[in-house]
């Protein structure tokens, strides 16, 4: 029933100014209208990310948004580094980690957290 439509990912932050700062800084995306009621959505691809305010910020200790960039990983990767941001590592069976870069196979991945500890994954997938 759902498998038509694209999903939207809606993370919860505690202070939205400084997510706005983080997302449209750090991550480059363009606000979506004006936010109203502590929300703000940005178009990310053919989708649209939407933070907003919540007490629970920062609960969620799993991957909250992923971003296939394919080919385009190094530069991505380039990017968010000269911005700032900081990757994680993780230990995981038959992954590779090198400069905060996972390998597995073919495949490269970093995560990194925005201010509020919603994490974020990009891959060469």
């Amino acid at each position: 029933m759902l498998g038509q439509f694209d999903a939207s990912p809606t993370l919860p932050v505690k202070d939205l100014a400084r997510a706005k700062r983080f997302y449209e800084d750090a991550l480059g995306l363009a606000p979506e209208g004006d936010s109203e009621m502590d929300v703000q959505a940005y178009r990310a691809g053919g989708v649209v990310l939407t933070v907003y305010q919540s007490e629970y910020a920062g609960t969620n200790q799993g991957t909250a948004v992923t971003w296939p960039v394919g080919e385009r990983f190094d530069a991505v990767v380039a990017a968010l580094r000269n911005k700032g941001v900081a990757f994680e590592t993780y230990d995981m069976p038959g992954i590779t980690v090198e400069d905060g870069v996972h390998r597995a196979g073919g495949m490269k991945l970093v995560w990194f957290k925005d201010p509020d500890g919603n994490i974020h994954h990009v891959g060469s997938f």
